[in-house]
């Protein structure tokens, strides 16, 4: 692209042209304003270098043929002066076009099956608003023109998926900046859900043998230097509170934070009492809300907030229990993610760093259990060498959405860190104090960002078991709109999520809002259903469905739940 833009445009700067996570930019200075005027020339261009087939050539250099070849370039100039002395410096070469770039790069232009200009945009030089402004040129490639239509398909259908977007449109939350950038306020419809996925999270907990505990938002700055958050994470946490205790020769002043995490809380309950091995495992969860300082630049809709909601958990065990309690966590992720459609799960295996804390017996032995319960789960996983905390081993199960991206969910975490640091025991079969295994354990990741691949995953139609209005009743006319009252309340009755559209507008008005609102069924009720004591029944997915009894309806939608 950058050799195209040369081709055609005279007294071209060039910057730095990297690649993303979605296609690559480059980065101009030239007097012509680029627009998407301009895009089809650069193609024609771009396409006509790729049909030469030109060779990629590496050529290094010494830092002074670099800086004479450049001479004319002040921008490469000052990215030449970033390489480190001894480094070396290559350039590579594509016909008469040649960049200073690390690479490595394909074998010739004739790689390149297919390349799309997307959009330009400006762009300060080093991304400082004080320097020259840039024009910034995107663009994707792919291996064919098929696959690169593929690509634009799903990015198009991205688009629309957006939670951002979509929450907006179905009302369902909200950020506002005058209550603080990254807070996020869940309307109706979305409590709606958020009540549904919590009331389902807290019964699958029960039932699996964990309890419930319930802690603070705020504690004192003691408590998090223990934890080391203050030594290892304060850049991430909110700045402290000063909190004024007791009154004359008595008061003080103590310092608190607002809770980054929630495993300091749950290790306090733990230090009440004392423990004997016959009363581990401990399977505490909690839907514990915490507040993390995210800086601007990435804060992303509900994905990277300020305030969230982990669905936490903390299990306490002894060494020979740890084998069996990973692989049932294992086993209960993989369950609560296919409830809400998610079967296509790869897992990372992050093992012991050079920098950690415990001795290599317990590291092996944590990362062995971490291991067995993948392989007795079959879940395809990569072994991410080096890649664990420094104070355990962990597990990162990632899924695949509709559209195919990875998202990654659930995390097993061992924790050999906290136990020494606040001195946790358990009285062992040989009445000695023994140190418990720790693991921290998030299924869902955090409510928020859940919450918003869910939209994305489900484009804003959500299944019926999930759906924050499950049925619309449509009165024709305003006639019907007793009756369509009286089946409401029988809804109601049989715990079904139910509204009336009592608009005074035509009925394929009525229709296309709960289309635009994708409510799973609608009920339309005319003069002859009310006489008939029937309803209509039109479906998100099938569309009209005939007409039945209330009590027959109430038995189809309890079927679509189930589903």
């Amino acid at each position: 692209m950058a050799a195209a833009v040369c081709k055609i445009f005279d007294n071209v700067k060039l910057d730095i042209g990297p690649s993303t996570e979605d296609g690559f930019y480059y980065d101009f200075d030239l007097e012509h304003r680029l627009s998407p005027d301009d895009f089809k020339k650069i193609e024609k261009e771009i396409r006509r270098i790729i049909n030469a087939d030109l060779p990629f050539e590496r050529v290094e250099v010494s830092r002074d043929e670099a800086k004479e070849y450049f001479k004319e370039q002040p921008f490469k100039l000052e990215r030449l002066d970033d390489i480190p002395e001894g480094e070396i410096v290559s350039l590579y070469r594509c016909g008469d076009f040649v960049d200073l770039c690390r690479g490595p790069h394909v074998e010739k232009t004739s790689d390149v099956g297919a390349v799309k200009l997307m959009s330009v945009a400006g762009s300060y030089y080093r991304g400082d608003e004080k320097n020259h402004m840039l024009q910034r040129l995107y663009g994707m490639a792919d291996v064919s023109r098929e696959a690169l239509k593929a690509r634009l398909q799903q990015i198009a259908e991205a688009k629309k998926r957006d939670h951002r977007k979509l929450g907006k449109e179905l009302e369902l939350y909200s950020i506002s900046d005058d209550a603080g950038p990254g807070l996020v306020h869940w309307h109706p419809k979305g409590a709606r859900i958020r009540i549904l996925i919590e009331d389902f999270w807290r019964k699958e907990h029960y039932r699996n043998g964990y309890e419930m505990l319930f802690t603070p938002h705020v504690g004192k700055a003691q408590l998090w230097e223990t934890s080391g958050h203050l030594g290892f994470y304060k850049e991430g946490m909110f700045p402290s509170m000063k909190v004024a205790e007791g009154e004359g020769s008595h008061s003080s002043v103590d310092e608190y934070y607002v809770r980054p995490m929630n495993c300091p809380f749950h290790i306090q309950v733990y230090k009440t009492r004392r423990y004997s091995y016959r009363d581990l495992p401990l399977r505490w969860a909690e839907l514990g809300t915490v507040y993390r300082y995210e800086k601007e630049g990435v804060r992303h809709g509900l994905l990277r907030v300020r305030g969230f909601t982990q669905d936490d958990a903390h299990i306490f065990c002894t060494p020979e229990q740890i084998e069996d309690e990973v692989r049932s966590t294992v086993k209960f992720a993989l369950r609560i993610l296919g409830r809400f459609g998610f079967t296509d799960i790869t897992a990372f295996l992050s093992t012991r760093p050079e920098k950690a804390v415990g001795i290599p017996e317990r590291w092996e032995q944590a990362t062995r259990s971490l291991e067995s319960a993948l392989k007795a789960e079959s879940i395809p996983y990569e072994v991410d060498e080096g890649g664990g905390a420094f104070y355990g081993p962990k597990i990162d199960l990632k899924i695949k959405d509709a559209l195919g991206r990875a998202w990654q969910l659930s995390t097993v975490q061992f924790d050999f860190n906290l136990p020494e640091r606040f001195d946790l025991t358990y009285i062992g079969e040989d009445g000695k104090e023994h140190q418990p295994y720790m693991v921290h354990r998030a299924l869902l990741g955090s409510l928020e960002r859940f919450f918003g691949i869910l939209i994305e995953h489900y484009a804003g139609a959500f299944p019926p078991w999930l759906a924050p209005e499950q049925v619309r009743i449509l009165p024709i006319s305003e006639k019907q709109l007793d009756y369509a009252k009286t089946i409401e309340q029988k809804l109601r009755n049989a715990d079904v999520r139910v509204s009336v559209d009592g608009d005074n507008e035509k009925l394929g008005a009525k229709i296309r809002k709960g289309q635009l609102s994708k409510v799973p069924f609608m009920l339309i009720v005319g003069e002859r259903d009310a006489d008939a004591g029937v309803v209509s029944v039109r479906s998100r997915e099938k569309g009209d469905e005939g007409a039945m009894s209330v009590e027959d309806f109430i038995t189809r939608l309890a079927e679509a739940v189930k589903a």
